[in-house]
């Protein structure tokens, strides 16, 4: 019966509300390819050299500037997407988990 009424015209015109709910694709909700979200923090960087974070940063976010942070100095409190701070401890390794900002 279904195929019946596929086959007969419809009295409908187009763009008028049917009674049957819409077919969605199986990827309807979902995010497509990829994590589109980018990468705002690291902290599974902490304890390692500034040089190796900045490496594994860089392979994350290309373009974003880095800055080393020595133990116990003063930096600004201003926001900037296009830095991420790597705070160290006084044995000069990452003590914070870096993060852009």
């Amino acid at each position: 019966m279904a195929e019946k009424q596929q086959t007969e015209p419809s009295d409908k015109q187009p763009g008028e509300l049917t009674d049957s709910a819409p077919v969605l694709p199986r990827t309807y909700g979902t995010l497509l390819g990829p994590s589109t979200a980018p990468k705002m923090e690291w902290p599974q960087l902490v304890g390692l050299t500034p040089e190796e974070a900045e490496r594994k940063i860089k392979e994350d976010v290309p373009r974003v500037q880095i800055q080393v942070v020595q133990a116990n100095c003063f930096v600004t409190m201003d926001f900037n997407h296009g830095r991420v701070r790597l705070y160290l401890d006084p044995s000069g390794k990452v003590e914070r988990p870096p993060r852009i900002g």
